[in-house]
């Protein structure tokens, strides 16, 4: 199992309390679109995540962040 497919895994984990529709989950579901998620919901997570993997995530890279497999790849570089 490569690092990037423990981080996707993980990250699906974090996701799935905060994902009320039960939208089934790929690296191109979008946390706006296909999640529904408001800025709080969004905040809650993106602690989550950081909390998980200690990291920080800065405002300007969750800006650039729309879907999974970004936020997998941005956690990867901010681990490696």
């Amino acid at each position: 199992m490569t690092d990037r497919t423990q981080i996707l895994d993980t990250i699906n984990a974090q996701i799935e309390p905060f994902n009320k529709k039960g939208v089934a989950l790929t690296e191109a579901t979008t946390f706006q679109g296909d999640l529904e998620w408001d800025s709080l919901t969004v905040m809650d997570f993106v602690a989550a995540i950081e909390d998980e993997f200690d990291i920080i995530i800065t405002m300007n890279m969750q800006a650039e962040i729309e879907n999974i497999g970004q936020l997998a790849d941005a956690v990867a570089k901010l681990k490696g």
